[in-house]
């Protein structure tokens, strides 16, 4: 049995951080009911036709969750929501700022008639203060949340290459959710989870933040080096492959001269002495360790490093980590069905050994309108009338 077997989620969700938030409780075994706009649903799904002709982010957020197509302003759309919530266990929803209480779903306006319900609201900046109107994306948030600040080179700031500001907030109202959930089982209460994209991304900024504290000089923008600990980042090898390395202490430089550069004397050199001295110095120090590197291959300086217990990584690309041998080795990878064909998922990471994620299918838009409504007690000649009216 899975954890979430007999929960039921509704979810009025788009874009990444409430599909990302609720396709893991659907891992867990919980019911997740999407709800979706006519004819386009979830905008994500034309985000791009990468994988069969469907769109990346959206098979990867959408598996195991069950389409129903709804116009939310429509007359019937609040009774079929309401007849969805009496057996409904959380509401998930990140519509535009306003909307859920213009549609009377705010926790405000249906605690009294569901108080077991879990409603979590999940927005850009949260449900009060000065910036709680305005429009949110990912980059936005990077961007208010200091992130892009200190990513990038000296030269220019960079974005995150995922979204990880969308993903800190799915992540935060998925554990905020699981914890209420407990909790409802022990007072019988539900409650209202208010999760913001930019509160999610300055807990994430923790580090750089108080490195920042009273005024102090913040993080340099150091490419993908390290800003505060030498040498640690990407280093080029003499057959075009890049290396990545990263020393934490003093007894790591040691072997790492000895064993990697082969130059013991290093160690000890003042101009290397220290961390600090180090990142102080880290353009003299590179142009040794790149000229070291240079006589080997990418390969030949992982040896090096592993022999000398200094952590490393390849600098992988997409298609590397798609044949990755600690992925393939652990039976990572999983099909599941999309409305386009098989697709490879991955499992989900820190699953138990006592159940299996649940790993369904991704929904076409629609698929299960007819049989969520006759559920409901729609028959074939209501659904022939709301489907006339471009209710669903």
């Amino acid at each position: 049995m899975r954890p979430l077997e007999g929960i039921t989620v509704v979810t009025l969700e788009h874009a990444i951080a409430a599909p990302f938030c609720t396709r893991q409780l659907a891992d867990l075994g919980a019911r997740v009911i999407k709800v979706e706009r006519p004819g386009v649903g979830d905008f994500a799904r034309a985000y791009d036709t990468r994988v069969n002709g469907l769109a990346s982010h959206f098979v990867w957020t959408n598996r195991s969750k069950e389409s129903l197509t709804l116009d939310v302003k429509h007359p019937e759309a609040e009774i079929i929501l309401h007849k969805l919530l009496e057996t409904a266990d959380v509401l998930v929803q990140n519509l535009a700022p306003g909307a859920a209480e213009r549609l009377g779903l705010s926790y405000s306006a249906l605690k009294e008639h569901y108080p077991r319900l879990i409603v979590c609201d999940i927005s850009g900046y949260g449900a009060d203060g000065p910036y709680r109107d305005k429009k949110a994306y990912d980059l936005l948030i990077q961007s208010e949340s200091g992130f892009l600040s200190i990513t990038g080179t000296s030269d220019d700031p960079a974005k995150a290459g995922c979204s990880i500001a969308d993903i800190a907030a799915g992540m935060y109202a998925y554990s905020n959710i699981l914890a209420a959930l407990i909790q409802r089982g022990k007072t019988g209460q539900g409650c209202n989870i208010d999760v913001s994209m930019l509160e999610s991304m300055v807990e994430w900024m923790g580090y750089p933040l108080y490195y920042a504290y009273d005024g102090a000089a913040p993080p340099a923008r150091a490419g993908a080096s390290h800003a505060t600990i030498y040498p640690y980042g990407p280093f080029p090898a003499g057959d075009g492959k890049t290396v990545m390395l990263g020393l934490q202490n003093e007894r790591e430089w040691a072997a790492f001269c000895s064993k990697v550069l082969q130059r013991p004397q290093l160690a000890t050199d003042a101009r290397f002495s220290t961390n600090s001295a180090r990142s102080a110095a880290r353009d003299e120090l590179r142009a040794i360790i790149v000229d070291v590197f240079s006589a080997l291959s990418g390969e030949q300086v992982i040896a090096r490093l592993d022999d000398a217990q200094i952590a490393n990584a390849q600098l992988n690309d997409m298609h590397d980590v798609w044949r990755h041998a600690q992925l393939k080795a652990r039976e990572r990878w999983v099909d599941v069905a999309t409305p386009n064909g098989q697709v490879p998922a991955l499992l989900p990471p820190g699953i138990p050994d006592s159940y299996s994620p649940r790993m369904d299918a991704v929904p076409a838009l629609g698929q299960h309108t007819d049989a969520i409504l006759k559920e409901l007690g729609y028959d074939d000649k209501a659904l022939a009338e709301l489907r006339e009216g471009r209710a669903i």
